[in-house]
């Protein structure tokens, strides 16, 4: 497996991907094209550093990094695709993600999450991500979570 930095158009297969799985956990049904058009239109990603990991040339999950907010790096959009789940993707994401967060000077990750995410919460507290303050006024997050990055000499 490899995790590179991908252009966000080459993501939006994935993006969509991740929009469907979400939405449609939200609603509690298969989300349409429609809704996961309004979406990806409402919550651009075109200002966020995406990683792609893929095997093979083939997909198998992204994070987002959102750099624009120094001292924070903030974590959006974390998918692992259903059939690549419980091989440690979401963790090589994270981790990745956090090593260019580092690399661009960040010294604290952020990020929200809604309640029903409850893998995305239990990934993230096993990172050490602990509650904090909300820091956006987004109306579907229940978690807003951080964690100060270690100093490498």
């Amino acid at each position: 497996m490899k995790i590179a930095v991908t252009p966000v158009a080459d993501a939006r297969p994935l993006l969509r991907e991740y929009y469907f799985d979400i939405v449609g956990r939200y609603w509690g049904r298969p989300a349409t094209d429609e809704q996961i058009d309004q979406v990806l239109l409402d919550e651009p990603s075109d200002d966020l550093l995406m990683l792609v990991a893929s095997e093979d040339g083939k997909p198998l999950g992204c994070v987002g990094l959102r750099l624009s907010i120094p001292p924070f790096a903030e974590v959006k959009r974390v998918y692992v695709v259903p059939q690549a789940r419980g091989r440690g993707i979401g963790q090589a994401l994270l981790a990745e993600a956090e090593k260019v967060a580092r690399d661009h000077d960040a010294v604290t990750m952020r990020l929200d999450v809604r309640e029903d995410l409850v893998e995305a919460r239990g990934l993230y507290a096993k990172f050490g991500y602990v509650e904090v303050e909300p820091f956006n006024d987004d109306d579907y997050v229940a978690y807003w979570l951080a964690k100060d990055l270690p100093v490498v000499a």
